[in-house]
C-alpha cells in the first residue's frame, strides 16, 4: 500500500479496538488477510504511557501498517503528550476512546463517560492535535445513560468538530454505565443505525464511520451505499476473521486480486511466529487470535482442538501450526 493512502481509504472498513483482544498479534494475523483494512489497538492509557513510563505498550510490527494507537485518558496535557509518543513511535492515526463502559474505564475518567463532557473531550483533542502531525479521531458512542442520543450527538459532534477533529467512529448504541456490565452493554443497548446515518446528513464535512452489530461484508457494503464514509467491525472480525478479512480488499477496497485461502493465511504467519519465538515469545501469544480462522468450514473441531491443546506446551512451534492444517484439511476431505 502506497503511504499517502493510510490516512483516507483504510478508514472504508476499520477491526474495532478491543481490550485485551486486538494485541499487536492479533493484528498481524489480521494483516495476513487483509492488506487496506485499518487496524487499531488495544486501548493504551495516557497515564500509562506519561507517568508509568510503560512504552513497551506502544510496540508493534512494521506489517501492521496502516495502524491506529487508541488512547483512554482525559487530561489534555497527558493526551497531548502520549499522542506525541505514539506518532514519534509510527503509528498512523492517534484515537480517543469515548465509547469504552468499562468500570475500570469510569474509575479514570476516560471511555464513555465523557460523552457527559462534550467541552473536555474537545479540549483533549485540541490538545492533541496540537502535539503532533498525524491525524486525531473520536470512537463515540450515541450516548450514556438517560441522555437523548438525538439532542445530544450532534452537539457532541459539533464540539469536536470545532476542535479539529475529521473522522468519528460511531457505536451506534448508548452505554449505560449504571445497571449494565461492560458485557451487557455490547449486546442490550439497541442499536440506533439511522441516528447515525442522519449524523452523516448533518455533519457532511464529517469522515463517519459506523460500529455496532456488523457480522459480515453484506452488511458492511449496505452501509457503505446508503452513504457513510466507513464501517467498523468488531467482533465478528475476531470470531470469524476469514468471512470478515479474506474478501474485504477486494469487495470493499476494490483491489484486483483473489483473496488468499484460509491454508495461505496459515503459511503466511509463520515467519512471524518464528520471529516471536526466537525472540523469546509463546506460540499460545499468537495462536489464541487463530483459532477462529476456520469457524463454520469442515474440520474447525480439529484446528481449535490441536491449538487449543498443544500451543502451551514447551517447544511449540510451527509445527503444531502445521499439524493443526494437515488435520483440518483431512478432516475436510
Amino acid at each position: 500500500m502506497k503511504r499517502k493512502s493510510h490516512n483516507i481509504v483504510p478508514w472504508r472498513m476499520s477491526c474495532a479496538p478491543m481490550m485485551d483482544w486486538t494485541d499487536r498479534h492479533c493484528r498481524v494475523f489480521h494483516r495476513a488477510m487483509s492488506s487496506k483494512a485499518l487496524l487499531y489497538t488495544e486501548m493504551v492509557t495516557a497515564p500509562a504511557l506519561v507517568r508509568g513510563r510503560a512504552r513497551h505498550l506502544l510496540d508493534f510490527d512494521g506489517a501492521e501498517h496502516p495502524v491506529a494507537l487508541q488512547l483512554g485518558g482525559s487530561d489534555p496535557q497527558e493526551l497531548a503528550q502520549a499522542a506525541r509518543m505514539g506518532a514519534d513511535h509510527g503509528y498512523d492515526e492517534i484515537n480517543l476512546n469515548v465509547g469504552c463502559p468499562s468500570d475500570r474505564v469510569q474509575s479514570g475518567c476516560f471511555g464513555a463517560v465523557l460523552m457527559e463532557q462534550p467541552a473536555l473531550v474537545a479540549d483533549c483533542c485540541a490538545a492533541m492535535i496540537g502535539a503532533q502531525p498525524k491525524p486525531v479521531t473520536v470512537k463515540c458512542r450515541i450516548g450514556v445513560d438517560d441522555q437523548e442520543p438525538a439532542a445530544v450527538l450532534p452537539d457532541f459532534l459539533a464540539q469536536i468538530r470545532d476542535a479539529g477533529v475529521r473522522r468519528v467512529a460511531i457505536h451506534a448504541r448508548k452505554a449505560w454505565l449504571q445497571g449494565l456490565s461492560p458485557k451487557e452493554n455490547r449486546d442490550i443497548p439497541p442499536l440506533d443505525y439511522p441516528l447515525v446515518h442522519a449524523m452523516k446528513a448533518e455533519f457532511p464535512d464529517l469522515h463517519l464511520s459506523i460500529n455496532g452489530g456488523i457480522t459480515d461484508l453484506d452488511q458492511v457494503e449496505a452501509h457503505l451505499r446508503a452513504g457513510l464514509d466507513g464501517v467498523m467491525v468488531g467482533r465478528a472480525a475476531y470470531h470469524d476473521p476469514a468471512a470478515i478479512l479474506l474478501d474485504a480488499d477486494r469487495r470493499i477496497f476494490g483491489q484486483d486480486r483473489a483473496p488468499l485461502s484460509r491454508a495461505e493465511v496459515v503459511e503466511a504467519m509463520l515467519p512471524y511466529i518464528d520471529r516471536h519465538i526466537a525472540a523469546g515469545g509463546k506460540l499460545g501469544q499468537v495462536t489464541r487470535h487463530m483459532l477462529g480462522l476456520f469457524a463454520g468450514q469442515p474440520g474447525a473441531r480439529a484446528w481449535r482442538r490441536i491449538l487449543s491443546e498443544g500451543a502451551h506446551r514447551p517447544g511449540a512451534g510451527r509445527g503444531l501450526l502445521l499439524d493443526a492444517l494437515d488435520a483440518t484439511q483431512a478432516a475436510a476431505a
